[in-house]
Order: structure tokens, then C-alpha cells, then sequence
């Protein structure tokens, strides 16, 4: 029981936690709007996201300790020498999967360039897309994949804490983007929350959208897995964020795209990542990732 109480404590301090917080980053912002003027006109449900993010982080190393980790080494991250192999593997296996969507969903038609695009503006998204690459996928690599997965296999056989490290890691990515009106009081995180989850009761939203975030959590897992550390991992998700980010900034959808099978501005939202992704897990089973086994122990 000891794991599973670990992971509902850790999962209720994220997200009852994070709604809570979020009015108060909210003030601060508003008490630095002059400074920071953009971060103050944000809406509220990104104050409850990065709220959540924040806290994701926070705990996660107690979270860890207590699965019984006790080394850096234990969840992931090793010294780089001799890793850039892996991780430049994954980042091409990352880049490449995902520019087959955009190149299919532009040559049929379904995405186009956006107008008035200038060389100014393109290379711009490109380093900042690569900047927010690498960031996110080295965070969120270590909280979802060295934390959560490395922590449950440690006490219950490895596939099953893979599909749940993999769900965890889906429910925080499906959170919806959801309006709030009136004042910004201490509860009202508590209550932008349950909007923020309305994706699990649409059906299109939540397939293919949930389905594709968990099958990308399993193939991140899986690269862990099998290669020991975390530098396949963090590569294959730089990959895929980048195209996610240029994506959604240099290109608009066509009115009358069947975004269900194409995927909108997310590109995640659609079908065709999915067969994509499946693509991908079939591939694993020919990559020279190695096969590492993990002992686990039995619950107390």
C-alpha cells in the first residue's frame, strides 16, 4: 500500500495544492503588473497550470524518497559523457516522427503557412521552440518518467507502473484551457479545476487526445526502461515538443479540416498521431536501446 498512498498524497498535493496556490501567484502578479505586464495579463487557468507545475516539481524528490530512491543515478540522470548518442537518437527519432504529421496534414491540405510570415519571426520560433524543448523535456522527463514510473517500479511489476506513470503524465497534459469571471478569490483555483478536467467528458476530445498524451508517456517510459537513464527520454520529447510549438505557430488550420483525424494547431489532438505514435512503438522493437531489467519489490 505504501506506493500507492505515496502517489494519491503526491497527486492530491499537485492538484488540490496547485488550485490553492494559484490565487496567490495570481495576486502577485497583479501587485507586478507594471514590471511584469504579460504574466499579469494571463488568463487564470494558466495561473492554475503553472500552479500545478510548480508543485509537480516541488514534491517530487519527496515523492521519490519515499519510493525508496536515494540517488540522482536512481531516477534517470548520469553523468552526459557517453549519453549523447542516445539523446540525439531520440531527438531525430522525436523530430522526424512528428514532421511526417505536418508534412502529410500541409501536403493534403488540411494546414497551411501562416500569411506575413518573415524570416525575423520564423527563426524566432525556431530557438525559442528549441529553448522550450529542451527545458520541458529534461523537467518533465525527471517528474514523470526518473519520479513517478522509477519510483512504482520499484514495487510493482514494470508494465503496470508504465501505464500508470503514463496516465498520470496524460491527465496533467489534458487539462483544458477554461475561462473564470468575477474575482479571483482564495478558493477560486478550486473551482476553475473541475472545468479545466471537462475534456474527459467530450469523447472526441478525449479520444484520440487522451489516448495519443498516454501512448507518448509509454513510449518515453519504455525508452527509459530499456536504456537505463533518462537521455533517449528527454531527446525523443525535445523532438516532439519542438514540431509541437512550430507547429501550432507557423501554420493555420484550413476551414473544413477534419480536425479529429488531423489534429488541430496542438497536432496531438488527432487520429493521425496516434497511428503515428503506434508507428513509433513498433520501431522500438528494432532500436538498439538495450534491455535493462528492474528489480522491484514486493509492497509491505
Amino acid at each position: 500500500m505504501r506506493p500507492i498512498l505515496a502517489l494519491v498524497i503526491y497527486l492530491l498535493f499537485v492538484f488540490v495544492g496547485g488550485a490553492l496556490l494559484a490565487p496567490w501567484l495570481w495576486s502577485l502578479a497583479q501587485n507586478s503588473a507594471a514590471t511584469f505586464p504579460k504574466i499579469a495579463a494571463a488568463p487564470f487557468h494558466r495561473f492554475v497550470d503553472r500552479s500545478i507545475l510548480i508543485l509537480a516539481l516541488a514534491g517530487v524528490w519527496p515523492l521519490l524518497r519515499s519510493l525508496g530512491a536515494k540517488s540522482w543515478r536512481e531516477i534517470g540522470i548520469v553523468l552526459p559523457y557517453g549519453q549523447m548518442k542516445k539523446f540525439f537518437g531520440g531527438a531525430l527519432l522525436g523530430f522526424f516522427s512528428l514532421a511526417i504529421v505536418a508534412g502529410i496534414a500541409i501536403g493534403f491540405h488540411e494546414r497551411v503557412l501562416a500569411a506575413n510570415l518573415t524570416a525575423h519571426k520564423i527563426v524566432g520560433t525556431i530557438l525559442s521552440a528549441i529553448a522550450t524543448a529542451l527545458i520541458v523535456a529534461t523537467l518533465e522527463e525527471i517528474l514523470f518518467r526518473g519520479g513517478i514510473f522509477g519510483g512504482l517500479r520499484r514495487f510493482i511489476y514494470w508494465p503496470f507502473a508504465l501505464v500508470i506513470s503514463s496516465g498520470i503524465y496524460a491527465l496533467v497534459h489534458f487539462l483544458q484551457p477554461a475561462e473564470f469571471s468575477g474575482v479571483v478569490t482564495w478558493n477560486s483555483g478550486l473551482i476553475l479545476l473541475p472545468q479545466m478536467l471537462r475534456g474527459f467528458f467530450d469523447f472526441r476530445a478525449l479520444a484520440p487526445g487522451f489516448f495519443n498524451l498516454t501512448l507518448a508517456g509509454i513510449l518515453l517510459g519504455l525508452a527509459y526502461q530499456r536504456t537505463g537513464n533518462l537521455y533517449f527520454s528527454i531527446g525523443l520529447h525535445a523532438g516532439w515538443i519542438f514540431w509541437l510549438k512550430i507547429y501550432g505557430a507557423l501554420t493555420i488550420e484550413v476551414a473544413g479540416a477534419k480536425i479529429w483525424f488531423w489534429g488541430g494547431g496542438k497536432m496531438i489532438d488527432g487520429w493521425l498521431v496516434f497511428f503515428i505514435l503506434v508507428a513509433v512503438l513498433f520501431l522500438f522493437k528494432f532500436l538498439p536501446l538495450g534491455e535493462r531489467r528492474i528489480e522491484f519489490q514486493f509492497p509491505k
